[in-house]
């Protein structure tokens, strides 16, 4: 059997009635190289920083967001992550890409077993424009959507250093040989406001304008975004053009009906960690206090959007004699959706649909690549299924325009059918 992830697969041709353009995925994610940390972390931490080692592998089991797993002793190894005393397994399905729905499983493999483009720069790159896709922004795969892995390191000191490493990997590696066409996500140290700060703007003063952070920081442990704690935080994103950038699941917990239900119920019901945290910042004032922050949420789809509009600028006039829907919020809610929020989506018909209710400046596509939801190497014929049909215009905004002036990006315009990024 040829193996899937080594095997190449070429996009068909755009068929839709005005020429898809070239791609700026809003959504991908990387899967760290083996010697990310232990070749940037200082020798005395080597041993105990995040680091890969080959074990056989175990029995995975999902606790609210988390796989609490360790080696087994028979059978062939796999790549671990070991970072203290955490242990965790590269699984296929974080690097999907080439592999049918039934050969997706949560066990673990070696990066042998995956496409090179799930962490080498120009296999990526290839894969990229096998997929249409100009440009993308990566998500974490091990330290979590948004850092947290290392919010949980015992050694603070040592988890500063991961989260600096990881970031200077991303952007001097990563993104620095790739010719601009791999956009930087940075992560913060969760745990110090000051010392996020301070992260921020070093990444900043290095052209980074994207920065990862949790949906919901209280199901983390952390203070809500209704504290104050974290108003530095959202002032530095602000001034410095950085983009608030929330992953579903970067809350970790995920709703669940019940213990013995299936995973397909967190599955699909994830998305509403998203329209939570929106309705959370919505509420909240911040969006009122800075308004010039920027949030993104990543692959939430869209779907849902014009009903929590809807709702929130209703609770908002209805209920406002109890609910202190105006102590933080002098203007409809939405007001603040249509001038600082936006989302993206791979797959989703009725999003589309519906995009006369809300418009279509805050959205954006993705690819999710190599997850196992993501659409390669069938973005293009995605994208042509999903809103190949709508004016030329609101199609470029949806498939690159958006993401160019919502991140800043300084992208040129490749011919739709060149073949040339």
């Amino acid at each position: 059997m040829t193996n899937p992830a080594t095997t190449d697969r070429s996009p068909l041709g755009s068929t839709a009635a005005n020429p898809i353009p070239w791609i700026v995925s809003t959504d991908d994610h990387v899967v760290e190289p083996p010697a990310l940390w232990s070749s940037r972390l200082p020798s005395r931490y080597r041993d105990v920083g995040p680091r890969i080692v080959l074990a056989p592998t175990g029995t995975p089991i999902l606790d609210g967001g988390n796989y609490i797993e360790a080696p087994g002793t028979e059978g062939p190894d796999v790549a671990w992550w070991f970072y203290e005393d955490h242990k965790y397994s590269v699984k296929r399905l974080i690097a999907a890409a080439g592999y049918s729905p039934d050969e997706v499983h949560i066990g673990g493999i070696t990066f042998d077993d995956m496409r090179p483009g799930c962490w080498q720069t120009q296999a990526r790159l290839d894969d990229m424009t096998l997929n249409h896709v100009q440009a993308s922004f990566c998500y974490p795969n091990y330290p979590r959507f948004c850092g947290q892995r290392f919010l949980h390191g015992q050694d603070k000191a040592l988890a500063l250093l991961c989260v600096q490493a990881y970031n200077d990997w991303m952007v001097e590696e990563w993104c620095g040989t790739s010719g601009g066409r791999l956009l930087p996500m940075c992560l913060i140290p969760l745990w110090d406001v000051d010392l996020a700060v301070a992260e921020v703007q070093r990444n900043a003063a290095r052209g980074v304008r994207a920065v990862a952070f949790s949906e919901i920081p209280a199901w983390l442990g952390l203070p809500s975004i209704h504290s104050g704690y974290w108003e530095p935080f959202f002032a530095a994103c602000a001034e410095t053009g950085t983009v608030l950038s929330m992953h579903i699941g970067s809350g970790t917990k995920t709703s669940i009906t019940s213990a013995d239900a299936p995973e397909a119920v967190q599955s699909t019901t994830i998305f509403t960690n998203s329209a939570a945290s929106l309705v959370d910042f919505l509420f909240s004032g911040v969006l009122a206090r800075h308004p010039n922050l920027r949030l993104f949420y990543a692959e939430a789809q869209i779907g849902w959007i014009p009903y929590v509009i809807e709702r929130v600028d209703d609770i908002w006039e209805t209920h406002r004699g109890w609910a202190h829907t105006r102590d933080h919020t002098p203007e409809p809610p939405s007001t603040y959706y249509y001038r600082q929020v936006a989302s993206c989506f791979f797959k989703d018909h009725t999003g589309v649909e519906l995009l006369h209710r809300v418009g279509d400046d805050n959205i954006m596509f993705e690819t999710d690549y190599p997850h196992q939801d993501g659409t390669w190497p069938q973005s293009l014929q995605v994208a042509e299924k999903h809103f190949g049909h709508l004016a030329a215009d609101v199609v470029h905004k949806i498939v690159r325009g958006n993401a160019i002036r919502w991140y800043g990006l300084d992208l040129p315009e490749p011919e739709p059918e060149s073949g040339v990024v």
